[in-house]
């Protein structure tokens, strides 16, 4: 079974195909192109616009599915066939991206131009995201849908995080614990198996990944604010320092976390404070601890009270290598073990996409009235 599939929820248009099938009872997965286009230019401005993030997955869109195709060894020429010659699928797909007109400019180009792939199924993200981001990939899939006769399984955003473990950890026990932490997310679920959550916490208010992105920017420094105070406190000397920084309810008795506090308070620290080198590094380290504090902290807490036996990491954040150090050397004495993706699959990607479709390949949905869903929940 092959899956093309897409991802199109934030400001990454991702595009990848994936080969999967069953063999003794367990998913078997070739990797045949993974394709991410980031878009650069939220970082003039500190944080994602909707609007622009959608023109530019509306110009990034079919290259990048081009791309993919093309590294899937896919991409056939057809040159002789027009879409005048079908027009009532013309006339469906117009309508479908009506409110894209740059994307199906080109892809109407591309339709003539190229034959049908060889793909049995097509993935999108219907959600959570931002929905004009989300409209654009939803829109792209049913018109390919339509025109190629494929079906089309919506994929949940946050599900497709927990589930791109599988592609390389082929054994996952459950019950299980997954971290979700990115830009826009930060949720305890709660896993009897796939298909099965409970989201048991979740933050009041800021992401752990928007928290690094506001400090980031108190401090002067560039977006997206993860990596870079990543970088930074890691090349910074550990040393005890005066900027103690609160650590957002980490001793409250449920699962859920607050990162605005810890927002407010980097703030009033550097008020009036000149921001010297020294002074940033020393800020960077502090900022990265109390974040991973807190969810090491209510990440452990959920494991030992539902008595489970992975802990899954995913999301954005969850690349941040000081923190895979330290959920590794806490847990190293319990009975759970830990599983994340590899960096560059933590991150919003379309792989993770296909492989969540490949477990949901009976669910499937019809072009005529899927929709995008900003506020879709993995909870049942």
């Amino acid at each position: 079974m092959r899956i093309l599939a897409i991802e199109t929820s934030c400001d990454d248009t991702g595009v990848a195909i994936l080969e999967a099938s069953n063999k003794k009872q367990r998913a078997r997965f070739k990797v045949l192109s993974n394709i991410v286009s980031s878009q650069k230019i939220h970082k003039n401005y500190g944080g994602v616009f909707p609007m622009m993030a959608k023109r530019e997955h509306q110009r990034n869109l079919l290259p990048v599915c081009v791309k993919a195709l093309k590294e899937s060894k896919l991409l056939i020429q057809n040159p002789k066939i027009k879409m005048q010659n079908d027009n009532a699928k013309l006339k469906i797909i117009t309508k479908i991206l009506e409110r894209e007109p740059e994307l199906l400019k080109q892809l109407i180009y591309f339709l003539e131009k190229y034959k049908k792939p060889d793909i049995d199924l097509i993935a999108v993200t219907n959600g959570p995201g931002l929905e004009p981001c989300l409209w654009v990939g939803v829109n792209f899939a049913r018109a390919l849908s339509c025109f190629w006769d494929i079906p089309i399984i919506p994929v949940n955003h946050i599900e497709a995080h927990i589930l791109v473990n599988f592609l390389e950890n082929k054994k996952i026990n459950f019950p299980a614990i997954s971290l979700i932490v990115s830009g826009g997310h930060t949720q305890l679920i709660l896993i009897k198996k796939i298909g099965d959550y409970t989201i048991i916490g979740e933050t009041r208010d800021d992401a752990a990944g928007e928290c690094f992105d506001k400090c980031a920017k108190i401090l002067g420094l560039s977006y997206p604010g993860g990596p870079i105070i990543s970088k930074i406190a890691s090349e910074a000397v550990r040393r005890p320092t005066s900027y103690r920084l609160p650590r957002p309810m980490i001793n409250s008795k449920d699962y859920d976390f607050s990162f605005s506090g810890l927002k407010t308070a980097v703030l009033y620290a550097t008020k009036n404070k000149k921001l010297t080198k020294q002074y940033i590094k020393e800020m960077c380290v502090e900022i990265q601890q109390s974040i991973i504090d807190v969810l090491l902290k209510k990440t452990i807490k959920a494991a030992k009270d539902y008595n489970i036996k992975t802990i899954i990491l995913g999301g954005g954040v969850s690349a941040n290598s000081e923190l895979r150090l330290q959920f590794e050397f806490k847990i190293k004495n319990e009975k759970f073990k830990i599983v994340f993706p590899e960096k560059n699959l933590s991150t919003d990607n379309a792989l993770m996409i296909a492989i969540t479709a490949y477990f949901h390949k009976n669910k499937k949905a019809s072009w005529k009235n899927l929709e995008a869903a900003a506020n879709l929940r993995i909870s049942k």
